[in-house]
């Protein structure tokens, strides 16, 4: 690898610990947050989870036009870091207003909620679609690719974990220190939104892309947007495997807290559980280089999808000790770590493809997919989380002995078994219809390099 990709792999890498820091105090706390410490009532939730859910989902179509403006951006520092920045500050700002308590009840409360969620949905994307579509640009090379995006996917899971694991006992501390646990997951979020913008420092200065590489092309107008979409078949078969992935693995993470303070009866401990997962996770993506070398892609797929399904099956019929749940778990997020890296590379792999099937090479557009299909899932797990929380009794319980068995066993059929059930979906979508493998992709680079759309 030569200096300057060694020099991208880890700004490109550093620049994301602090975004997902960002995005998992969304994704996996918002609805903690509402429930638990603004403590919402039933009605007020259900009607928070609809909101959320349905914004969600309408925001995921943005994407699409978000990465058509990234794509057409001309300016001197190049198409995807001003963005990137304008996407980090103004979606810093809304999630600090999204945990801010501002004294509402009800209705108001939700309406205010589901216009700062909106907002920070929009900008978030801009961000997220602006840093992931720059990493094809970074190098052709599948092997140099893979190693660029298995480290970004270490530094992502950093960030995400580092919030997992402090998130309960920094709140708790800040909550006896300022005597006011909204005060003090307000401070947290302040806290996060400051190392976010920090980290992507990283990127912004750090980065240095080759523009000289690939052939210029001419704007991207919104009728042609679609186009390379929907022509993109190898683009859309991954996009739907990564959904119904996305959808089970946030379900499960989703539960977590609510898992731990439930169930196993001490929510303590889930900062201790999220930091095995955690170094779990991360050793499995600094492993993901040297299996590559041994295993073809399919070939790891099936194998990560099998430690998922083992890990699933194990966890679902464990009982409440840490030594019999810990393992059950490392195999489950070892294995969705292997997948999260693949996902990354398909979809990755799938913007040469669109450019060689359609003429036109287009980053952001391609990559608003990841957001899109992030957002989907979201969507719909913190449905699922916010509707099941309800329905077995969770959200009215004061404690753990407030809940009965049978919800109990509600949550860990939604938290376990759905998803295994998911994961298994999104495997024999990729095994039978994703074609893109080292062959083909090598036989693409050829022929864009003989056409000049690739200059090296």
């Amino acid at each position: 690898m030569s200096s300057v990709l060694t020099r991208n792999k880890y700004f490109f890498g550093l620049g994301t610990i602090g975004r997902d820091m960002f995005y998992t105090m969304e994704s996996m706390f918002l609805v903690f947050y509402l429930t638990d410490i603004l403590n919402l009532d039933d009605a007020t939730m259900y009607l928070a989870t609809i909101v959320l859910t349905v914004l969600r989902i309408f925001d995921a179509f943005n994407d699409p036009i978000v990465g058509m403006l990234v794509d057409n951006t001309r300016t001197r520092w190049g198409k995807f870091k001003p963005p990137m920045l304008i996407g980090a500050i103004i979606g810093g700002l809304l999630l600090i207003l999204m945990f801010s308590d501002f004294g509402l009840k009800g209705v108001p409360y939700v309406v205010v909620l589901g216009i700062i969620y909106l907002g920070w949905d929009i900008f978030y994307g801009v961000n997220d679609i602006s840093y992931w579509s720059m990493l094809p640009s970074l190098t052709t090379d599948q092997k140099q690719r893979e190693k660029i995006g298995a480290f970004a996917r270490i530094c992502a899971n950093v960030g995400l974990f580092a919030v997992v694991v402090a998130i309960m006992p920094v709140t708790e501390m800040l909550t006896n220190a300022l005597g006011n646990a909204q005060t003090a997951w307000l401070v947290f979020s302040i806290i996060v939104v400051a190392l976010m913008l920090g980290f992507l420092c990283f990127t912004l200065f750090g980065v240095r892309e080759s523009r000289n590489v690939f052939k210029v092309e001419q704007p991207t107008k919104l009728r042609e947007m679609f186009q390379v979409l929907v022509r993109n078949d190898q683009l859309m078969w991954v996009a739907l495997a990564m959904a119904i992935f996305m959808i089970g693995y946030t379900t499960t993470t989703g539960f977590g807290t609510y898992f731990f303070k439930y169930a196993y009866g001490d929510e303590n401990q889930y900062s201790v559980f999220a930091l095995v997962l955690g170094v779990s996770q991360i050793a499995a993506m600094l492993v993901f280089p040297l299996l590559r070398k041994k295993f073809s892609r399919r070939g790891l797929y099936t194998l990560a999808t099998v430690l998922v399904l083992l890990g699933y099956s194990f966890f679902f019929f464990a009982p409440m000790d840490m030594l019999m749940l810990a393992p059950c778990a490392i195999l489950i997020f070892v294995g969705e770590a292997f997948i999260q890296i693949l996902m990354l590379m398909f979809l990755a792999d799938s913007i040469e493809y669109g450019q060689w099937k359609l003429g036109k090479r287009n980053e952001s557009i391609t990559f608003s997919v990841q957001p899109f299909v992030n957002k989907i899932g979201a969507a719909i797990s913190n449905g699922i989380v916010g509707i099941t929380v309800v329905m077995v009794g969770i959200n009215s319980a004061n404690s753990a002995a407030d809940v009965t068995a049978e919800g109990i066993l509600g949550m860990k059929a939604m938290m376990m078994l759905v998803p295994m059930a998911l994961i298994i979906v999104g495997y024999f979508i990729y095994r039978f219809k994703f074609k893109i493998d080292d062959k083909l992709f090598a036989e693409i680079l050829s022929d864009l390099k003989t056409r000049g759309d690739i200059r090296s």
